[in-house]
Formats: C-alpha cells, sequence, structure tokens
C-alpha cells in the first residue's frame, strides 16, 4: 500500500478527479503491474496496473489507495475491470467518500466473490489527495491561505512595496505550491497594485496551471491588467463588464461577495482546492469567515523597522478574537523560513 501511495504522489493535478495509486501482485508475490491516474479522462490507477500486469492479474491482489469506483464516469467502472480480470483480493486504502461510490465499489467486488480488505493506512492514503475528502465530504473547497512577511510581521511597507520580502528559494517553493492548486484567488485591490499573473513559474514545469480568481466589491477593476491574459474567473458581488474570463455574481456584506457562497460555486465547479493569496481584505474576510482549513507563512529575512501592512485588514481588537492553528511544518528555505498549520477551529 505504502508503494501504492509513493505511485499516487506521482500523479498530476487530477482533480475533479482523486490522485489514486494501485499495485497489482500475483500469487509468487511479486509485483506485476503498477500505475497512477494521470489526469481527468485517462484511465484510473487500476486499469494501468491491471493492463500492464497482463494475464498475471488472474488470481492477484490489488492494492489502491482509494476505493475503485462503481459508476461511469468518463471512463467505466474500475470495479468491472477488476472482477473481469480475475483478481482474488483488492486492498483499499480509504473508502471514496464520493456518495456514487461511498462503499458501493466495495460490496460490488464482494458481490463478485472479490475478498476486500479496507482502511490500510488510511490516514497516509488520504493525505495523498486532502482537498478531493474536503471536498467531496463538505461540499467545498479545501482553501490554504498563504503570505510573506518580515521578520516583525509586514507583508509590505506603508507605501505598498512588497518585492521582495523572501528569496529566491522561497518565491520557488511559492511556485511549487501554486502547482498543486486549482484555484489562485486574489483580491481587486491586488490586481490593481500589483498586476500579478498568479501563474506556476517553474523552470521546466509544463503542468496544468491554476485558475486565476478575482473577488471583486464594487470598485473598478483596470482595463490592462496581466491577469485578462488568464481568462480568470471574477467573482463579483455587482455587475460590471470585464475584458476577458467569466463573471459570477454572489452577494455578500461589505460590497464583497460572501467567502461562503464563493467556496460553495467554486466547489460546484471543481475547483478542489483554492490558494488564497491576498490581499490584506481578502484575506481578513476569508479567515473571519471559517472557510480557511490551512496556511502557509513565508518570513523573510529583513526587518522592516516600523509600522507597514499586516497580512490582515481590520484590528486584532482582543486575544480572545485570535483563532489557535497547529504548526505541523517549520522549516528553513534558504535564508528564510516557511511555516505550515491547520486550523483548529
Amino acid at each position: 500500500m505504502m508503494r501504492a501511495i509513493d505511485l499516487a504522489q506521482k500523479s498530476a493535478r487530477t482533480h475533479p478527479n482523486p490522485r489514486v495509486g494501485s499495485v497489482v501482485i500475483d500469487r509468487e508475490s511479486a509485483v506485476v503491474g503498477e500505475g497512477w491516474h494521470r489526469g481527468p479522462g485517462a484511465d484510473h490507477a487500476e486499469i494501468v496496473a491491471l493492463d500492464e500486469a497482463g494475464a498475471s492479474a488472474q488470481g492477484a491482489t490489488v492494492y489502491v489507495t482509494l476505493e475503485p469506483c462503481s459508476h461511469h464516469g468518463r471512463t467505466p467502472p474500475c470495479v468491472d475491470a477488476l472482477i473481469a480480470a480475475g483478481v482474488s483480493t483488492v486492498v483499499v486504502g480509504a473508502i471514496d467518500p464520493d456518495p456514487r461510490v461511498a462503499g458501493e465499489g466495495a460490496r460490488k467486488l464482494r458481490d463478485a466473490g472479490i475478498e476486500v480488505i479496507t482502511g490500510v493506512h488510511e490516514e497516509e492514503a488520504r493525505r495523498v489527495d486532502p482537498a478531493y475528502f474536503h471536498h467531496r465530504e463538505k461540499g467545498t473547497p479545501l482553501v490554504t491561505i498563504k503570505w510573506a512577511m518580515t521578520m516583525d510581521g509586514s507583508v509590505a511597507a506603508s507605501d505598498g512595496t512588497s518585492q521582495w520580502i523572501t528569496g529566491d528559494l522561497a518565491r520557488e517553493h511559492a511556485h511549487t505550491l501554486r502547482s498543486q492548486v486549482d484555484g489562485v484567488v486574489v483580491g481587486a485591490g491586488t490586481v490593481r497594485a500589483d498586476d500579478p499573473s498568479l501563474d506556476v513559474r517553474l523552470d521546466g514545469y509544463q503542468g496544468p496551471q491554476p485558475r486565476p480568481i478575482v473577488i471583486a466589491g464594487r470598485t473598478p477593476l483596470p482595463d490592462h491588467a496581466r491577469i485578462w491574459d488568464r481568462e480568470p474567473l471574477v467573482v463579483s458581488s455587482a455587475p460590471r463588464e470585464i475584458p476577458s474570463g467569466e463573471l459570477v455574481e454572489v452577494a455578500g456584506d461589505e460590497n464583497r461577495p460572501d467567502p461562503v457562497e464563493t467556496c460553495r460555486m467554486l466547489g460546484e465547479r471543481g475547483l478542489l482546492h483554492l490558494l488564497v493569496e491576498g490581499g490584506p481584505r481578502v484575506a481578513r474576510a476569508w479567515w473571519r469567515a471559517g472557510v480557511v482549513s490551512n496556511g502557509v507563512v513565508y518570513i523573510g529575512s529583513i526587518v522592516g523597522g516600523g509600522t507597514g501592512k499586516s497580512a490582515m485588514a481590520g484590528v486584532f481588537a482582543n486575544i480572545d478574537d485570535a483563532v489557535e492553528v497547529e504548526c505541523t511544518t517549520v522549516a528553513g528555505v534558504g535564508n528564510d523560513v516557511v511555516i505550515e498549520f491547520e486550523r483548529r477551529s
């Protein structure tokens, strides 16, 4: 199963499908087939592994990180292929929370006389694709928030300048993070101030680019900006004309789209993992709405030495307003530090 998990991690961004790996072991305990899912429309991991195994799949044991699908999507059900191949046992890491599967795949295999063992390295199997499980269980994307700040806590100077708080290696780390999500979220103020492209810029990167998502209130967006070259999804609380992309209206307070309704809408569009990159008003709104599950903070090896701009707008009035988080990773990246955390409440 751990080998299947390693294979699943080879997958590029497969959303809205899950990242899955599979291994076929013959009757002599030899590995005769391996596979992982490469993306929507491509063969699922079990099919790739069975094809590699060929006739050796007869009587074999198949390890798969996620319960085999039992429904027709872009490809036929994997349970049918496993039954047709004549395997004797299927070992599953995690049951698929998708209501179209949710134990039905395991039931069909058992009904066909195949032994099914579930829950093997389940926690590790779920960690392969936490956004998939979050989306299928809650109906909304997994939301990660990210910011870079000076050692004394400013994300930008008082005049708005912020390039560069961190060094090259930390920025490369941030682009790797972008490559793992389905959409990058910024506010209209960030578009006006920074003119970001919100794409992945890594040497040799050929994977899919995340969808740029702009949260806009009633203030105007610039007619000319790099983001318009990328056909963004603009979520607005008011009707407006945009140069390119898609406009979706979502009502909200303070003249900005409601974060909860925005996440629900984006989840319905197959965006399973979002990265919120700013600015401070969007970061505050999404954090206070409770839609953020985890975060990544880069601490640059510079000290501003005065009052700059904070990661979240608004007033931190009382210590009781703070939300406890669990730091899961603290690591050096070049001369900077990266902290990864999960929200506890």
